[in-house]
């Protein structure tokens, strides 16, 4: 019975950690660019999108399809940057263990 408290325990101790992190990293930000840093989105690290920033340069009613496909490219890789540092923080909380549904 002891083996199991401890085991509980240790399980408690892990869930706090990982809560600590995940907050720490929602609270922090990413940003990626397309074309060049004419088109900038900046994320969080819940993979929440917070801003888009577009260089009036970029715009060009006679091309819409390619500002569309910036902020595209721009949002992807802004998502990927933050699930990346949420799955690179929780490595280290939980050893390299891989834990389903964590992130």
């Amino acid at each position: 019975m002891k083996g199991m408290n401890d085991m509980l325990r240790q399980a408690q101790m892990m869930h706090k950690k990982i809560t600590k992190v995940q907050d720490e990293v929602a609270a922090r930000t990413v940003e990626a660019t397309a074309g060049g840093g004419m088109v900038t989105v900046t994320a969080n690290g819940s993979s929440e999108l917070l801003a888009v920033k577009i260089d009036p340069a970029v715009v060009d009613p006679n091309d819409v399809a390619m500002l569309q496909d910036l902020v595209l490219a721009a949002a992807n890789e802004a998502l990927k940057k933050a699930k990346d540092l949420m799955a690179a923080e929780m490595r280290q909380v939980t050893g390299g263990m891989n834990i389903p549904g964590l992130f």
